[in-house]
């Protein structure tokens, strides 16, 4: 089979969404599929071609307004080159989507919004909904729609009237459970993820001052980076909180497993995907109850909160230290593409 991933971004660029379509496109060429990745997120200099872990990845000459929607009309040319049996496209909230559709002609469309319904900026709202009847028209055009968390398929229904198959992030189980902790002279918190408001690092950097027990450490880059680093110098624990900066697959199972406790308070979330990667890794996890995020907090080991003030933080990192953390609700990326591939199978039908 020939199938045809579109992305906004593809590693090394970071992202849950990044993360994803890695791991679906080199376990369907593990299974002897043809795939391959175009993306927007080529440098100034042009498109340009490379092959990681055997995908062949196409990266189209963009531009990204704001940081986001990620504008790049060669995608449409670089997806009828591609002649795919499946065209795979992801992420509502930024334009490839679209021009993925546009250009999919009689292959397969298969659609995976990853949509959070909003953002933490009022321009990136105002563009969405002018967005609005567009990205409408791409989901409907889609032979099906993937959503991954039940919170993801519920908003689909009420927001665009879509059935979508529920088809949940997966994670390299193994991978994290053999870890060996990484060794630290003083126990940590641990956030990963790009540095943005949204993302909410901010009200973990603001409880710590009840919390002087724990150092925190933040894994990432991001433009918001600059202000956490003053956000933690007005709470004076500077010396209390480390940015790692990028940091490699290779080292995060590690870091997840040495943790005293994973922190999630993302406003905006279709899965949360660091949070199962901290629970594959045994550590427990407090998330905010916000997006798809709320879906975690019926797994054992995690902690769920509605505010974010210190007052509500610093109680409940304590809690989810103390927590038992069960890996049950942890799916693998190989059952993933089973279910992707009947999915395939499905709107081929």
């Amino acid at each position: 089979m020939r199938v045809c991933q579109v992305v906004p971004r593809y590693p090394p660029q970071t992202g849950g969404v990044e993360t994803h379509v890695r791991e679906i496109s080199e376990r369907l060429i593990a299974r002897g599929h043809d795939v391959k990745v175009v993306t927007a997120d080529a440098a100034a200099n042009g498109d340009r071609r490379e092959t990681r872990s055997g995908v062949s990845v196409r990266r189209c000459r963009g531009v990204e307004p704001g940081g986001a929607f990620h504008v790049s009309p060669g995608i449409a040319h670089a997806v009828r080159e591609v002649d795919a049996d499946v065209v795979h496209a992801h992420n509502y909230h930024a334009l490839p989507l679209l021009f993925a559709t546009v250009a999919a002609g009689d292959a397969r469309l298969v659609t995976t919004p990853h949509y959070h319904g909003g953002s933490a900026s009022s321009i990136r709202d105002r563009l969405l909904t002018l967005y609005r009847p567009l990205g409408r028209w791409a989901l409907w055009r889609a032979d099906a729609v993937v959503a991954v968390s039940d919170w993801e398929c519920e908003r689909l229904a009420d927001d665009f009237g879509v059935e979508a198959t529920v088809v949940p992030n997966g994670i390299d189980v193994e991978r994290f459970r053999d870890a060996d902790p990484f060794e630290r002279e003083r126990p940590y918190l641990l956030t990963v993820g790009r540095l943005e408001q949204y993302k909410g690092v901010q009200h973990v950097i603001r409880a710590l001052p009840e919390l002087p027990d724990y150092d925190l450490l933040v894994a990432g880059i991001g433009d918001y980076g600059d202000r956490l680093r003053e956000v933690a110098r007005e709470a004076e624990v500077t010396d209390r909180v480390e940015f790692l900066g990028y940091v490699a697959d290779e080292r995060l199972p590690p870091l997840y497993a040495g943790a005293e406790a994973y922190v999630a308070l993302s406003a905006f979330e279709a899965y949360g995907l660091t949070v199962g990667e901290a629970l594959a890794a045994g550590t427990p996890c407090l998330v905010r109850r916000a997006g798809a995020l709320v879906d975690w907090t019926d797994s054992d080991g995690v902690v769920g909160i509605d505010s974010v003030g210190c007052e509500t933080v610093a109680p409940a990192v304590e809690r989810a230290v103390s927590c038992t953390v069960g890996r049950a609700s942890v799916v693998g990326w190989d059952e993933v593409v089973d279910r992707l591939l009947d999915v395939y199978a499905e709107a081929e039908g």
